[in-house]
């Protein structure tokens, strides 16, 4: 069986990650990183929607069985026109607000996201479903993308931006952070020096893995004593063969091969966190 998963840059690589550890190892994947039209978080709806599709019949082309848009921004915008289109399994991204409302009480939800993400009416009818109280403040946080576009996951200027971001906040009123971007993984140490260890860092990851192993009728190794074993990051991914593309070009050059090994090492430190 053959999986496509695509973002507008190296933000899915968090959902190809999490799909290594949870799903059976003899599946293979290809990874599209629209890397031409990063960030999408900046582009009008139509534009995202012409990259959405342009790069959906290219994974068809490809003999992908299914689909996961894992780009929260594509999602919101282009999901419901590209299901219309085709008949395979398309499995999409949104900021998991439900669990993180429904698992506080009292206390605020923070969700980061990009600029569309936030102004997109799919979002605001999920808040307008889960969350009753109003507790959830929206946040959003463009230039994460660009940082983990550079490889830039650490340092003086994303602290700088961070502090500027969360400045307004109160952050000692939060139980839980929703990352609503899969980009903004790659920064949950940063987020942990801002909001401390007893706030939940919420993503969406492993609920869609776990969908997309229900509608393909995968078994899913869900947990950590029954999570597929490696013996380090190299192994897993000699082992979940993958074919990545940016933009719709191979990527074969050892430079950029190497990069993705990086990315999978970053995700594999961060994951527990």
């Amino acid at each position: 069986m053959k999986i496509g998963i695509f973002d507008s840059g190296i933000g899915g690589m968090s959902v190809l990650h999490e799909a290594y550890h949870l799903l059976p190892p003899d599946l293979e994947y290809i990874f599209y990183a629209d890397t031409e039209h990063v960030p999408y978080g900046l582009k009008t709806p139509q534009q995202i929607k012409e990259y959405v599709t342009e790069i959906t019949r290219f994974l068809i082309e490809k003999g992908v069985d299914a689909i996961v848009v894992a780009c929260n921004t594509a999602t919101s915008v282009a999901i419901e026109e590209i299901r219309e289109k085709y008949t395979l399994p398309i499995l999409g991204m949104e900021p998991a607000v439900k669990p993180a409302v429904e698992g506080t009480e009292n206390r605020r939800v923070m969700v980061i996201a990009t600029p569309v993400t936030i102004r997109e009416s799919k979002l605001q009818h999920l808040l307008q479903r889960v969350d009753g109280d109003h507790r959830v403040d929206l946040l959003p946080m463009p230039q994460l993308v660009t940082f983990a576009e550079r490889e830039e996951f650490e340092g003086p200027q994303v602290e700088d931006y961070l502090r500027s971001q969360f400045s307004e906040y109160d952050l000692s009123r939060y139980c839980a952070l929703v990352l609503g971007c899969t980009h903004f993984n790659y920064f949950k140490p940063s987020y942990r020096r801002y909001f401390g260890d007893q706030v939940m860092l919420i993503d969406g990851n492993a609920g869609t893995i776990r969908h997309l192993a229900e509608v393909m009728h995968l078994e899913i190794s869900d947990g950590v004593d029954t999570e597929i074993s490696f013996k380090d990051t190299q192994q897993m991914v000699e082992q979940c063969h993958t074919q990545y593309y940016m933009s719709g070009k191979k990527v074969s050059e050892e430079k950029m091969l190497k990069h993705f090994m990086r990315l999978h090492n970053r995700l594999e430190a961060v994951r527990g966190i």
